[in-house]
């Protein structure tokens, strides 16, 4: 679980002036190096060996693609996607709204589903536009239209009506605006990603950064650390089933229901990532009653995913304990900046966080329902992140 440099080697270029870039869509991202891939994201965790981890997870109703584009034999651009049946009411919170789509599909199976070809993950924190270091601003722009180009016919032959890129950060560049906006993608606000620089040196300091009634709450909440045990661990074992129950669990009391994790995914982050991930356990006795997935490169540890037994896990204020254990390992490991994700950030507000602005941004292959789409696009934007606590 140590550190390692931020910056990965970066193969160097050889383009020949003569050589046009070809944009292509590939099925797995086996079909081209990890270096050339990791070339393109110098700055990124979610690269190469987690992408294959997602690839080979079997997770339900996804294709995975791999839009890339060369000149001559080098890539010099690329982005991760995925095909699937997509729900409409999917960012919707539970209400009347979506009990009625509900309630319609169980006599029209595909009502309100349509086809959706989206640029980016459904398991990344955020979706990225891979350039090589060596291709200069000016060119990208025209690199993005090229690769967007390509995705578009793809989408097309897959018989994808919707097509969409996935938690785009904000500001965009103005060039991939512009080529966005040049094809009449419309935006659609997403979840912000949190994130908190560790810039005190203890967690006193950290205390005192925090509003005096925050404070005092947050004492009282871990009054019961005393009575929970925490381990770090670079492989599941014989919990993974154990993790599983609580991940699901936590994913039934979520409102947002994607993409549905596996065994294989979990499992296939530590081992694809032994350099680069960890499992925090916390444990009552001997029960597990909740497992927090971390990943990490350079100076930024991502939680990917905190997941806990409901009852017992609120009782010993788990949620909160493991906040305070990651602000804990980030000091005693020299992480300065630790990324909480999407969803519940009111309370990760409260918590010293700050937020990243990320967008979706959507096009129908019909102009007519393109204009139905973006009239109700306020109604299925993602909310503002005030469900409960896992």
């Amino acid at each position: 679980m140590q550190q390692q440099a931020l910056k990965m080697p970066v193969p160097e270029l050889h383009l020949s002036e003569e050589t046009s870039p070809v944009a292509t869509v590939f099925s797995s991202i086996c079909m081209f190096g990890r270096e050339a891939w990791n070339a393109c994201f110098p700055d990124e965790i979610e690269t190469f060996d987690y992408l294959l981890a997602v690839e080979e997870a079997g997770i339900a109703g996804f294709d995975w693609r791999y839009v890339v584009v060369r000149e001559g034999k080098d890539i010099i651009a690329a982005m991760p996607a995925f095909l699937c049946d997509y729900g409409l009411e999917t960012t919707l919170g539970a209400g009347y709204i979506r009990r009625a789509v509900e309630k319609v599909r169980g006599v029209f199976k595909r009502f309100l589903t349509l086809r959706l070809a989206c640029l980016g993950s459904p398991c990344t924190e955020t979706g990225v536009i891979g350039f090589h270091p060596s291709i200069d601003e000016a060119r990208r722009p025209a690199l993005f239209s090229l690769l967007l180009d390509a995705f578009e016919a793809h989408a097309r032959k897959e018989r994808c009506s919707l097509m969409a890129l996935k938690d785009l950060v904000q500001p965009l560049p103005p060039g991939i605006a512009s080529a966005l906006s040049a094809r009449l993608y419309a935006d659609l606000g997403g979840m912000p990603t949190a994130w908190l620089d560790i810039d005190f040196k203890t967690i006193d300091e950290y205390f005192a950064m925090l509003s005096s009634a925050t404070r005092k709450d947050m004492r009282r909440k871990l009054r019961s650390r005393e009575k929970i045990r925490v381990e770090y661990r670079d492989s599941f074992g014989d919990l993974l089933p154990r993790v599983m129950q609580l991940y699901l669990d936590t994913r039934q009391r979520s409102e947002w229901q994607f993409e549905e994790l596996t065994p294989d995914y979990f499992d296939g982050i530590l081992k694809r990532m032994p350099e680069n991930s960890f499992c925090a356990m916390y444990f009552a006795g001997d029960e597990l009653l909740a497992a927090n997935l971390m990943i990490h490169r350079g100076d930024t540890l991502i939680d990917k995913f905190f997941c806990m037994d409901a009852e017992k896990g609120r009782a010993h204020n788990l949620y909160y304990l493991s906040w305070f254990t990651n602000l804990d390992y980030c000091l005693r490991h020299g992480f300065r900046r630790y990324q909480s994700g999407q969803a519940y950030y009111r309370n990760k507000v409260r918590l010293g966080s700050r937020l990243t602005a990320n967008a979706m941004y959507f096009r129908h292959r019909t102009p007519l329902l393109q204009f139905i789409l973006r009239k109700i696009s306020p109604l299925l934007a993602a909310d503002d992140g005030a469900e409960a606590m896992p």
